[in-house]
């Protein structure tokens, strides 16, 4: 699964990296981004400008259902025929931008956060799906959701599973409407492990609220706080 990650580049580099322009909005970094928060995306409807969206798909068809809950993550194998998802993946793709992302993994009692990101430090993009519902003011908004795969054979190490990261020139086609499903399906694949880094990181990570630059550096086991904080 994917429930936390990271994205702390300069508004600029992300323009330039993504060939986007950042309109209407205003972006601060993030060292924690967690579920229910509004973060930067670019979706197939508008492919050269990069918005903001929540983290947690609602299908359009359950558009003001309070009991439908938001789901933050789609099975790649399973995103094209589930009903929850297959319209959104037709039709509505999108780019979830990122520079790194958070897995746990078991240890005694505990789980111990570790940071994945590229080798070279570059942003990337996750694979995503969006849609269009409404608050309960009848105002739109969007939400979205980030498709996972099997974990390659560094991630797992930690979690069986990771987020779909996309090669740069994979990310037009994701976009391209006339992609055909099975073509934007053979995207859906673990990232290669030897293009990845991972190391630990403070569990201070494990709070949502917790969001600032020390998350994001390493730590030895023997730093590692007391506690669950």
């Amino acid at each position: 699964m994917c429930g936390r990650y990271t994205l702390s580049i300069p508004v600029a580099a992300l323009e330039e990296r993504f060939h986007a322009v950042l309109s209407r909005e205003f972006l601060t970094p993030t060292y924690n981004a967690a579920p229910s928060q509004v973060l930067p995306a670019i979706l197939n409807a508008h492919p050269h400008e990069i918005t903001v969206s929540a983290w947690g798909f609602v299908p359009e068809w359950a558009d003001e259902r309070p009991d439908v809950k938001p789901l933050i993550n789609a099975r790649a194998e399973t995103v094209a025929t589930k009903p929850t998802f297959r319209q959104a993946f037709r039709t509505k793709r999108c780019l979830v931008l990122a520079d790194g992302f958070y897995e746990w993994k078991g240890a005694g009692k505990g789980k111990v956060p570790y940071r994945i990101a590229l080798k070279n430090g570059e942003p990337f993009a996750f694979a995503g799906i969006w849609s269009t519902v409404h608050d309960t003011s009848g105002r739109p908004y969007t939400t979205f959701a980030i498709i996972t795969t099997d974990a390659n054979e560094r991630v797992a190490q930690i979690h069986n599973r990771m987020p779909v990261i996309l090669h740069a020139r994979d990310e037009a086609t994701w976009l391209n409407p006339r992609c055909a499903p099975e073509a934007a399906q053979a995207l859906l694949v673990p990232y290669p492990a030897d293009l990845l880094t991972l190391y630990e990181v403070s569990t201070k990570v494990n709070a949502p609220a917790y969001n600032t630059p020390d998350v994001l550096q390493p730590v030895a086991p023997a730093q590692r706080p007391s506690g669950n904080e």
